[in-house]
């Protein structure tokens, strides 16, 4: 029996909502967790189409993982499911980081919670690895599309070129191959993939920060407060790290409304709380404005997310319907697993790496490989893997 739409918007403001709350490690681990959830799981979508979306996705501006999340509600609620799935999944961080921008007004500093993502680093780790690992021999099928992918990895890793750009080099060349060579590779054949997070995720490190006095700069419109963030909604590509090369460039140099020690602390607060790190918005937009900045500078920035994904939505059929965009989008697809696979690397670099003797963290790597049996072999739910996680770093972090 066909469930209802209120039944329908329910589950998917449920879900959403869990996973903003757990959705730390960046949009690679996020996208990661809705695949399990909405794929393996509930099977609402499948996997063909999941990857489909992603790998379009990966070729518009904005943030991956919360316009997957939009996607999601689209497909399996119409229009309200869109709103529901996107306000869900961004509302957690929104209201973390709106509170720690409270604190950090009225009080100076930003709590200490490097114990707790301690342990969660290495358990999101293995989330993601469990989904590269399951889409990977899903999408590189043939040897040709294997070629591509190992081209995009040579292209992002090696020569360092942005990643949508290597991914329409991939994309275009790729297709032209996959049409026109001649061997065993059926140029008609999917490829599924899995999109990568265009940043590597947080940092995780996390200090206590001291917060310069806040102020409303004597210069300051609401409304060129909402327009900027809309801009850089609109034009964002390559995930938190062009965030800060926009909010350095304007909002500290040309426009004074921050100072660069505020622009560090609010780059702080990004990295360490869950969901989208374009949440970081709401902490400039209070520290600027107080709430009527927060709502402004949160409204500008993931407007456009929801746009871009509610107009791609339906082109993703057509594209598929065509032998050409097909080989296209399947091309698209292996370059985004190459994607993943090189911020899969760097993330694991970040969580195993330290700066001194032994230069491994052995602990880090136990986590790591006990939640990733618990992933693989018995299908523990993501979310019980980063509370345990997180409990686990708590707990070493006090007896060491």
């Amino acid at each position: 029996m066909e469930k209802s739409l209120p039944n329908r918007l329910g589950e998917l403001a449920r879900l959403f909502f869990k996973l903003g709350v757990i959705g730390f490690g960046g949009p690679v681990a996020h996208i990661a967790m809705i695949e399990d959830e909405v794929v393996k799981r509930r099977r609402w979508l499948t996997r063909e189409h999941f990857l489909d979306l992603l790998g379009a996705t990966n070729l518009i501006p904005g943030p991956n993982s919360t316009e997957m999340a939009i996607h999601v509600g689209y497909v399996y609620a119409g229009w309200l499911g869109l709103i529901v799935s996107g306000v869900c999944f961004i509302l957690p961080a929104i209201f973390i980081t709106a509170i720690l921008a409270w604190l950090y007004v009225n009080y100076g500093s930003l709590p200490q919670v490097a114990p707790l993502l301690y342990g969660i680093k290495p358990a999101v780790f293995a989330v993601v690895v469990n989904a590269l690992w399951g889409l990977a021999k899903k999408a590189v099928k043939t040897r040709k599309l294997l070629v591509i992918a190992f081209a995009v990895v040579v292209l992002i890793f090696l020569l360092k070129l942005n990643e949508v750009i290597a991914l329409l080099i991939g994309g275009i060349f790729g297709m032209i191959w996959l049409r026109t060579g001649k061997g065993g590779d059926a140029p008609g054949e999917k490829a599924n993939l899995l999109v990568s997070a265009l940043s590597t995720g947080a940092a995780f490190k996390v200090t206590a920060a001291v917060a310069a006095t806040a102020y409303t700069p004597a210069n300051f419109s609401l409304w060129q407060l909402g327009l900027f963030f809309l801009k850089v909604g609109s034009v964002l590509f390559g995930g938190g790290f062009v965030l800060i090369a926009f909010l350095q460039g304007e909002l500290v140099q040309e426009y004074g409304w921050l100072t660069q020690q505020q622009l560090l602390d609010a780059i702080a607060i990004g990295q360490f709380t869950p969901g989208p790190i374009l949440s970081t918005a709401t902490f400039i937009g209070y520290i600027i404005a107080r709430i009527p900045g927060a709502v402004v500078a949160t409204l500008g920035i993931f407007i456009p997310s929801f746009l871009f994904t509610a107009l791609l939505n339906p082109l993703v059929p057509l594209l598929r319907s065509s032998k050409w965009t097909s080989a296209f989008l399947d091309a698209v697809n292996v370059g985004a697993v190459a994607l993943m696979f090189v911020a899969t690397f760097q993330l694991g670099i970040a969580t195993f790496k330290l700066s001194q003797t032994p230069f491994i963290d052995f602990l880090a790597v136990a986590i790591a490989i006990g939640s990733t049996v618990l992933a693989i072999r018995y299908k523990i739910n993501a979310a019980w893997l980063v509370l345990g996680g997180a409990l686990v770093g708590w707990g070493a972090k006090i007896l060491i």
